[in-house]
């Protein structure tokens, strides 16, 4: 039996490796990835490694193994129909009889058009019957905290939330709870709605970043639409742009501020306050 992990080389993927290597054998460890020489030092530990591709199904033939546990991390190829994507590596698990498919979702609570792929799936994975753990992860601290030169450079946080609240964790918290769900018992058929244990609102996160930076940060609410055209000027493609805008429609609507305790319970700690990811970036 191997505890085969997809998009392993990602930014979630290798904090999953990486949290399986303290708990398990490096060989019982699969890393998927498309490129293998991003993978050399997990190969260089002892993990697995395998050659696949979302996009190419024959890749995902003979990857797993009767008994196996599965984490597919989802696709971040939003022109591609991840369903289908995510389809691909669902049919393969269930061919091969592994006993845990576990699946990075998106919360319950998102009705914004990212939710879409993350709900086709999750119908996708109950009508196959499959043995699954749904891991409904809310944002990432580091959705904010990676961009935060241009932040620091205009003296502002520019978000199309209002005064809605948002409850973030880490990335690796995120992973540690897949690592404990995919090395753990009594998992199975079960969802967690996964967020960081305490709300905030873009007011307190630019205070906050005024605080540690010692710089004047305002917050900038402004409309969908605008920063639609300004994450667009920014060089996504405007496609993606209104996907993420739209989160932050959900944002102040409440959507993503749900604690559920789940993340924390999980793992068994606190989450990662975003004061600790911020002092973090600043340090980079």
């Amino acid at each position: 039996m191997s505890i085969v992990v997809t998009g392993a080389t990602g930014h979630l993927g290798r904090h999953v490796v990486e949290g399986l290597l303290e708990r398990v054998p490096a060989d019982r460890i699969t890393a998927v990835v498309r490129d293998p020489e991003k993978a050399a030092g997990f190969a260089a530990r002892g993990v697995r490694i395998a050659v696949a591709d979302y996009n190419r199904p024959e890749t995902f033939g003979t990857l797993f193994s009767a008994g196996d546990k599965v984490l597919l991390i989802s696709g971040n190829e939003f022109d591609k129909g991840r369903v289908h994507q995510h389809q691909v590596v669902l049919d393969a698990a269930k061919a091969a009889g592994v006993a845990l498919f576990a699946y990075t979702s998106a919360p319950g609570s998102l009705t914004a058009a990212l939710a879409d792929d993350h709900r086709g799936t999750e119908r996708a994975i109950a009508d196959s019957g499959i043995t699954y753990a749904l891991l409904r992860n809310g944002w990432y601290n580091e959705n904010y905290t990676e961009n935060l030169a241009p932040v620091l450079e205009y003296g502002a946080v520019t978000q199309a939330a209002g005064e809605g609240r948002i409850a973030p964790a880490a990335r690796a918290d995120y992973a540690a709870a897949a690592v404990a769900v995919l090395t753990g018992e009594g998992h199975e058929n079960k969802t967690y709605e996964l967020s960081g244990d305490t709300a905030w609102s873009f007011a307190e996160y630019a205070a906050e970043v005024a605080k540690q930076s010692g710089k004047e940060i305002a917050y900038n609410p402004v409309s969908v639409e605008a920063f639609t055209g300004i994450l667009a000027g920014a060089g996504l493609p405007e496609p993606l742009a209104a996907i993420i805008a739209g989160v932050d429609a959900s944002i102040e609507k409440g959507e993503l501020a749900v604690t559920s305790g789940d993340l924390s319970r999980l793992t068994g700690r606190p989450t990662t306050p975003i004061a600790e990811s911020i002092a973090a970036a600043l340090k980079d």
